[in-house]
């Protein structure tokens, strides 16, 4: 049968969010995730060698970060989305198969690089399809359960890393994190891309200079471009800590993995909330973003298992405003850079990781986890005030205007 005109671009945003929701479930099943810690100290790496490795891990991201996006805007996307889950699985088979401080370092190089690939890509390629579709106003909410989807099947990971690690030891966790990467390479082969990628061989730096200019020249771009980072990078790191501080708030050992699902279903419920908190104005995401704030700095500060409900509705929040600021990047800029100025944003994002790493040792160090979970909301609340006087400048310079032209100077 053939599908009418009407019909046909339902289908293909079907297929789009179908494609989406099994790779975001692949990308985050690993049951590696939660023991390949453990494979490392197991295999005799010291404190300082795994730091090490995360560090490689990080640069590896800083470095491909903007040159993949730029390349994905010159080539097909799907593409980069099938190699990334590709180069993923050769870094986990290698860890499992030839475990020393060399092939770690080499699988993280790749999973960097796969990582890379996929980012900007990804978002650039989903906004541009339901442009097409005539229904890029749905991608907040389409992007927002996407990354629910994520987080449940990395919580679902952590409930079956256990028994499977019980049964066949580190093969078994290895085994099954390379096979559901494979999947997820042979889910992206079933996005659909209907934007034909350049020929022309320069097109790759030409795309980087055009993305890189556009950021320089159109304020709104560059506003939503540095609202990314300052959203995401803050809450992004602090995931890495949560165990430490369920763990301070004095519950026994077995009981930090319940406090860890409360907090992620937090997140998750965040993420559900895309799509009825994108027609947000700029006044109501300040609010957003000081709620949530507050309620981190309380719930940590706390120092009880119950108020940590508060850091899970601040997670919910900073989860639902990392959706938004990637949705209102993505409608300020054009499609030809769309990639390569998602990968800058997301470039922004892995440096601010890596400085709140530093400000969290720091803080943790001399304070404790609790008063560096607490401080941490501090560039929230800065980022919020920011917002909120943007928004005010706005609103007076447009109440001003009309003014203006009846009293030319």
């Amino acid at each position: 049968m053939t599908l009418s005109p009407e019909r046909a671009p339902a289908a293909g945003t079907r297929r789009l969010t179908r494609t989406l929701y099994g790779s975001a479930f692949c990308d985050e099943f690993v049951l590696l995730y939660p023991v390949y810690a453990l494979l490392f100290s197991d295999t005799g790496l010291s404190v300082w060698q795994m730091s090490s490795l995360f560090a490689v891990w990080s640069l590896t991201s800083v470095v491909l970060e903007v040159p993949s996006g730029a390349w994905a805007d010159a080539v097909s996307r799907r593409l980069l989305l099938v190699l990334g889950p590709l180069l993923t699985a050769a870094g986990f088979a290698l860890w499992v198969l030839v475990p020393s401080y060399g092939t770690f370092a080499l699988g993280f190089v790749l999973w960097g690089a796969g990582g890379a690939l996929g980012s900007g890509a990804l978002e650039a390629l989903v906004y541009d399809e339901l442009d097409r579709a005539g229904v890029a106003d749905r991608y907040a909410r389409v992007m927002g359960r996407a990354r629910a989807v994520g987080i449940t099947a990395t919580m679902t990971a952590m409930g079956l890393a256990g028994p499977v690690f019980a049964w066949g030891g580190y093969e078994a966790v290895g085994a099954a994190s390379v096979l559901v990467c494979l999947a997820g390479a042979v889910v992206a082969t079933r996005f659909p891309e209907h934007r034909k990628p350049s020929t022309d061989g320069d097109r790759w730096s030409a795309t980087l200079r055009a993305g890189l200019a556009e950021a320089r020249t159109d304020r709104s771009v560059r506003g939503a471009l540095l609202l990314v980072p300052a959203v995401t990078a803050v809450w992004g790191a602090l995931d890495e800590y949560t165990p430490l501080l369920a763990r301070d708030t004095g519950v026994a050992q077995e009981t930090v993995p319940w406090l860890l699902l409360v907090i992620w279903a937090g997140a998750t419920a965040g993420s559900l909330l895309a799509g009825a908190a994108e027609r947000l104005t700029t006044t109501g995401f300040a609010a957003l973003l000081t709620g949530s704030a507050l309620a981190l700095a309380v719930g940590a500060a706390a120092g009880t298992p119950v108020a940590l409900v508060l850091v899970a509705l601040a997670f919910g929040g900073f989860q639902l405003a990392t959706v938004l600021a990637d949705a209102r990047l993505q409608e300020r800029i054009e499609d030809t850079g769309r990639a390569t100025l998602t990968s800058v944003a997301g470039l922004g994002t892995e440096l601010g990781t890596l400085a709140t790493y530093g400000a969290y040792a720091v803080a943790a160090t001399a304070t404790g986890h609790g008063t560096a979970f607490a401080l941490s909301a501090v560039p929230y609340l800065l980022t919020a005030l920011l917002l909120a006087t943007a928004a005010r400048t706005t609103a007076a310079a447009a109440r001003a205007r009309p003014r203006s032209r009846r009293f030319p100077s």
